[in-house]
């Protein structure tokens, strides 16, 4: 991106197609200036003596720039002017509430490039809300997650961030970093006069603290990644237990084909569902099972791919029959993964005895278990809050404690961990201050990256490309 705030940037803020309402945002030092151009506001006043944050009608005209012999009506509209800094992006910004159609809003867009505003590229006005002090690069993230948010869980989480949940805790540590920074610069400050400002156990205390913070936040990382972005499960089992009739079941719709003959489902179906505000991708995947048919054989082969992408493994039994040797053999695979025995059938009567199975191998924790029927919907709920549980621990929901989301976090949360142990060592090692302070530096540096406090343009540039274009 261009210098931020060197000109005023215009863009269509609502998605493509036909509405009842079509947004342009318009952004920047000149924003008023170029809008006037357009704007004939009913009432007989100028746009630039309205009052800020209220709505005016107003006719859209094209002013008559370029090869056009004198104005022409462009749209209806209402407008309302936010002026500096109480906006979005920090700058004054005008926004056209026009009518939805998407030759409206291109004409509209392509007068106000004519008069003078270029159009924004994406995640340009996030951007200058960032670099206007608007937002910090969490809460800027966060926006993102907000448009992008599937479920009320993903909408939650990305709502705490935007309030500001990550970034205080972030800064609270950030700034207690910096005390100990200026106890242990002042001490070497003052070495020759042999006057310490901070004494060694209370500086080996504030770090541990810190470090034991810091790895509290990156264990949140891998259930706030989950709740953001959803996880993958495979729905596993030799054939006929009942895979396809559970995902059925779970999306209350018919999906998958289900018949009693065995080897129905050749192919993995993909199905995305809301499970307690989890989004849940789910695999329904072939019987696994011994084939010497080449269809079957190439359905078992893409089941075995999904497993391995798959972060949950439901493994549906036939409750009404024996384990097989097929079961025993499926319920052992795959054990670095989360597992959980969904038992089939529960409105016929029970033959399956688990006990050789639920208890995992040696080593494990037993493997959880679910009784249902898909035909009746029996234990579904009980199912659902079964799959919550084992991908989201319950002291990370949204709300009960800061949670980061992104790798990116955890890899600057890493760094600041790893410079702390340094300066640690260092501590104890009775190494000079100018170690503990370099180390120090790099700590805060670390946890700065992560909200903008401290970051790189190419940091900036891989944040804002993923947004949209008009926000």
């Amino acid at each position: 991106m261009g210098a931020p705030t060197a000109d005023t940037i215009c863009a269509i803020a609502t998605p493509v197609g036909e509405g009842g309402i079509g947004i342009l945002r318009l952004s920047g030092e000149k924003a008023v200036e170029i809008a006037s151009r357009l704007v004939r506001l009913r009432s007989g006043r100028s746009l630039g003596s309205v009052r800020s944050h209220q709505l005016y009608h107003a006719d859209i005209l094209d002013g008559g720039v370029g090869d056009r012999a004198g104005p022409q009506a462009l749209d209806e509209s209402l407008v309302v002017v936010m002026r500096a800094p109480r906006s979005y992006t920090g700058e004054d910004v005008v926004e056209f509430h026009c009518h939805g159609g998407p030759w409206v809003l291109q004409t509209v867009g392509e007068a106000l490039v004519r008069n003078g505003a270029r159009t924004a590229e994406p995640g340009e006005f996030t951007k200058r809300a960032f670099l206007n002090g608007r937002l910090d690069l969490t809460q800027a993230e966060a926006v993102l997650d907000t448009i992008r948010a599937r479920t009320s869980g993903a909408l939650r989480l990305a709502q705490e961030q935007l309030r500001g949940t990550l970034s205080k805790e972030l800064d609270r540590m950030r700034d207690h970093l910096i005390r100990l920074l200026a106890h242990v610069e002042a001490t070497i400050d003052f070495t020759e006069e042999d006057i310490t400002f901070i004494a060694a156990d209370e500086l080996t205390s504030g770090l541990e603290r810190t470090m034991v913070e810091i790895a509290g936040l990156v264990e949140s990382g891998r259930e706030g990644r989950i709740l953001r972005e959803g996880v993958t499960a495979a729905i596993i089992g030799r054939p006929n237990v009942g895979k396809s009739s559970l995902l059925n079941a779970l999306l209350r719709t018919d999906r998958a084909i289900v018949t009693p003959i065995p080897g129905t489902t050749r192919d993995v179906l993909e199905e995305v569902l809301n499970i307690r505000g989890l989004a849940v991708r789910l695999l329904d995947t072939a019987g696994l099972h011994e084939t010497d048919d080449p269809v079957e054989r190439e359905g078992v082969r893409r089941s075995q791919a999904a497993m391995d992408q798959a972060e949950l493994l439901l493994i549906v039994l036939d409750g009404s029959v024996p384990l097989t040797p097929e079961d025993r053999e499926i319920v052992a695979g795959c054990p670095g993964k989360k597992r959980l025995l969904i038992v089939n059938k529960a409105d016929l009567p029970r033959r399956i005895d688990l006990a050789e199975v639920s208890t995992g191998e040696k080593g494990e924790r037993p493997v959880p278990e679910v009784h249902i029927s898909a035909r009746t919907g029996e234990g579904l709920d009980d199912l659902r809050d079964r799959i919550r549980t084992l991908m989201v621990r319950g002291d990370l929901e949204p709300g009960e404690r800061a949670v980061i989301t992104r790798l990116r976090h955890e890899a600057a949360l890493e760094r600041a961990r790893e410079a702390l142990a340094n300066a640690l060592n260092s501590v104890r090692g009775g190494l000079p201050g100018e170690f503990v302070a370099m180390d120090l530096r790099a700590a805060i540096d670390g946890l700065g990256e992560i909200t903008g406090a401290a970051s790189a343009d190419d940091i900036l540039e891989r944040i804002f490309r993923d947004f949209c274009i008009g926000k």
